[in-house]
């Protein structure tokens, strides 16, 4: 009975898929979600890519989700062609965790888009490689170079930071130095559109939604059961997205300098 409930929404989840969308989005935001599926007698992983825009006026929007078993340029290309042939025409800033050729795949996709790696992450990432009673320290330091004013100040607390700990935790370092150029775009923006787009806290949050309902679920039985229970989780969670960003109108005039 619930199978065939639940396949009158097949042709539903389709169409939103499908759907056209606006032509400009102020910020996008895409960030993964991991499950347990069942084929062919399997059990496997599975990740759902969600892809979540801000509009001009300020409201979120899921614009897809996906689900693939590994993500590659061509994989993210393919995304990024489908937002372009449902109407998206630009998109000013994309703020994306570390996920194999994405940059790659925006910058063919959307030349002129800024691209912004979550900072947070990388900051996680890098709290790994550093012992205990070194992190609070190291994490100061670090504050440092994130919160400066601009890039170039940026710059010069990196290189405080690089000479001190480099010697006992070149992997921090070193994975930072190497990702520098994506994740230095924020510092040419005014604070309240930093706030925004340096982290993939928004997307976290719709992913804690997803969480609350599907954590019940430990293994999907296939994609398409998958694919359904993030679809009408995600029709539920968006019906109370009703009001704008915070701070919007002081966004967008920021954003229009």
């Amino acid at each position: 009975m619930v199978s065939k409930i639940t396949e009158r929404i097949v042709p539903e989840i389709k169409s939103w898929q499908s759907r056209p969308l606006e032509k400009i989005y102020h910020f996008v935001f895409m960030d993964a979600i991991h499950y347990k599926v069942r084929t062919d007698g399997h059990i496997i992983n599975r990740a759902a890519y969600v892809v979540l825009g801000v509009t001009v006026e300020g409201k979120k929007e899921i614009l897809g989700i996906c689900i693939g078993e590994n993500e590659s340029y061509r994989f993210w290309l393919g995304v990024l062609n489908e937002l372009k042939n449902r109407g998206v025409e630009d998109v000013l800033i994309f703020s994306v965790d570390g996920l194999a050729g994405i940059k790659e795949a925006i910058q063919a996709a959307f030349p002129n888009s800024e691209i912004q790696r979550c900072v947070i992450h990388q900051l996680r990432n890098c709290f790994k490689y550093v012992s205990y009673k070194h992190l609070k320290e190291f994490s100061k330091d670090f504050k440092a170079v994130y919160q400066a004013p601009n890039e170039e100040i940026a710059r010069e607390e990196f290189e405080k930071l690089k000479s001190k700990w480099q010697g006992q935790y070149p992997y921090a370092i070193k994975s930072w130095e190497n990702n520098w150029d994506v994740l230095s775009p924020f510092y040419k923006f005014p604070n309240e559109i930093r706030k925004i787009m340096y982290t993939t806290n928004i997307i976290e949050g719709f992913h804690r939604q997803l969480r609350k309902v599907t954590k019940s679920k430990t293994i999907f039985p296939s994609d398409e059961s998958l694919e359904k229970m993030l679809y009408l989780v995600s029709m539920n969670v968006v019906k109370k997205w009703t009001q704008r960003y915070k701070n919007w109108d002081m966004v967008l005039n920021q954003l229009l300098i």
